[in-house]
């Protein structure tokens, strides 16, 4: 650990308004945006912070860091109660980057001087966030809402169990990369299955504390989560044929393919689910180009694109055979421009054009021909180059276009055609609404939040935000989740999922975090009252509600 020397003292009690916001403060002050230095230096000042506790001095045992395979690190804090249930209280501690706050950005994670200044600035702001911050209960800044609120009423939480011993474990689990890829929670997965064996541990539960998103622009709504939303990154690989711009229909325009795909995956409704009234967003592209690496007069004859699809309950499988179909229809459509538009220009020149198909498959099936063709020994030793070429480029979703991209042109004789494949990350969709234990739970805490502080706190099935909470279930069978793997040409190849140890985890999960606006955006800021006066109070309500009551209550 570096030297504490740099480092003041803190106070450990963490329990009133102003405590806990001077220790936000000092986390979103500590700078950890994804990927950088401080991210990977962050979670030895949370063991620092937590090391200035007289209980954490008294088990130090308790207190660990743990490495995942890039050398970033995961802290467990574990508070040792009256029986061996235990709660885990999970929390990232990454952020997204600072480029949005412009010339603000040297204040972007000093929240007081940035809140302050930003009185002087109030031009600056739209309407609702020069409302919220004209009334004096919000704190601006990067990571005051996302999530550094939600870890800081966590540490809070411990410090209670700590001098008030509870009827069970709390363990608190704060990981890096969730605004990314999620390497954090896939390697502490492994960690939390080897606590549970080496401690003996009951898991009763997981509570998250991301923070509550709004359902539409200025939603007045409280909310909490008893699960949270599924995403797959779909890709689809285009592979044209080659041709002169002079002569362009002896070729096919791979960009053509691709904005046929565009024109039937993005917006599209038919992918949207419905669970308790609540609806996933449409897929949406994140990502297209094509993979000539210079201009020239020769057509593009290979395009990518990648889509964001959110799921709740469909299967893996199902999901897989509807981007089939599209793509299947995709393919149809440029057949028909492609033929129409030759139609038209054979009426200028003595030229008939040729009726042709474009193939559709998966990455699995592309490998299966790939390996037939070459031999399976052949296809390793290409796609162990392209790591060699890569030259360090670890990003999972490049990677997966040059492996679909090097075996569509080992099989060129299936030209033209579009491969479906995944890239990472994938997270799985999680639900809890049906577990008797979590519904008592939410019940118990909405009643009082009402009851005491006439807060209507809204129970919704899935958290929209995306959460490390997807990898403590998966209720995908194993032939479904089989669908996404083998179409992953990553898989096992620098990426994987540990589906083993997080089904033998299997655990109930809530989310239950603080009120802020604008997560991502350069105007993000935390409302205060709420997150730091009501919240630990209904957090530490649950805490004791799920001792007192244990796995399956009805």
């Amino acid at each position: 650990m570096e030297s504490e020397g740099r480092w003041e003292s803190l106070n450990t009690n963490w329990q009133t308004k102003k405590e806990l916001t001077d220790l936000l403060s000092k986390l979103v002050e500590f700078e950890s945006i994804t990927g950088s230095p401080g991210e990977a230096a962050f979670p030895e000042y949370i063991q620092y912070v937590l090391n200035q506790t007289d209980y954490f001095k008294e088990h130090p045992e308790y207190l660990s860091l743990h490495p995942i395979s890039d050398g970033r690190r995961f802290l467990t804090a574990f508070v040792k109660g009256n029986s061996n249930k235990t709660l885990v209280l999970l929390s990232h501690f990454d952020t997204v980057d600072v480029r949005d706050y412009g010339e603000l950005r040297h204040l972007a994670f000093r929240p007081h001087e940035l809140t302050d200044l930003l009185q002087e600035k109030k031009e600056w702001l739209p309407d609702q966030a020069k409302q919220d911050l004209e009334s004096g209960d919000w704190l601006f800044g990067r990571g005051t809402m996302d999530m550094k609120a939600g870890l800081a009423v966590q540490i809070g939480l411990l410090s209670k169990a700590m001098e008030e011993t509870f009827d069970g474990n709390l363990l608190l689990l704060a990981v890096p990369d969730e605004e990314a890829n999620s390497e954090g929670m896939l390697g502490a997965v492994h960690v939390l299955s080897d606590l549970k064996k080496s401690y003996g541990l009951e898991y009763t539960a997981c509570i998250n504390c991301e923070p509550m998103f709004t359902k539409y622009p200025n939603d007045p709504d409280y909310y909490l989560y008893t699960g949270s939303i599924g995403k797959v990154l779909a890709g689809f690989l285009c592979y044209g044929k080659e041709t002169h711009v002079g002569e362009p229909f002896s070729g096919l325009n791979a960009n053509l393919m691709v904005s046929k795909l565009n024109e039937q995956l993005e917006l599209n409704g038919e992918f949207c689910e419905i669970a308790e009234g609540e609806v996933t967003p449409p897929p949406t592209s994140l990502y297209q180009k094509d993979l000539k690496e210079e201009y020239s007069v020769q057509i593009p004859h290979i395009s990518v694109s990648l889509f964001n699809v959110l799921t709740m309950q469909r299967p893996i499988s199902s999901l897989h055979q509807l981007l089939l179909n599209s793509a299947k229809a995709a393919a149809k459509e440029a057949e028909n421009h492609y033929i129409k538009r030759a139609e038209s220009f054979s009426e200028k020149v003595p030229y008939i054009p040729e009726p042709f198909s474009i193939n559709v498959l998966s990455f699995e099936e592309l490998f299966k021909l790939a390996v037939e063709k070459a031999g399976e020994q052949e296809v390793e030793r290409r796609i162990a180059n392209l790591e060699t070429e890569a030259a360090g480029d670890t990003d999972g979703r490049q990677h997966s276009i040059r492996i679909a991209a090097e075996l569509a042109g080992l099989c060129k004789e299936q030209a033209p055609m579009i491969v479906l494949f995944y890239g990472p990350p994938f997270y799985p969709a999680v639900s809890s609404n049906e577990d008797p234990l979590i519904r008592h739970i939410a019940n118990h805490v909405s009643g009082l939040a009402m009851d005491k502080h006439g807060i209507s706190l809204k129970r919704q099935v899935y958290f929209q935000g995306l959460s490390d909470l997807s990898f403590l279930q998966l209720n995908d069978s194993k032939e479904s989740l089989a669908k996404l793997t083998e179409s992953m040409p990553v898989y096992n190849r620098g990426y994987s999922l540990p589906a083993k140890e997080i089904k033998e985890l299997n655990m109930p999960v809530i989310n239950i975090g603080p009120m802020g606006r604008d997560a991502h955006q350069w105007t993000e800021r935390l409302f205060l009252p709420y997150s730091f006066e009501q919240l630990p109070e209904l957090l530490e309500s649950a805490v004791k509600e799920f001792f007192k009551y244990g796995v399956g209550t009805e």
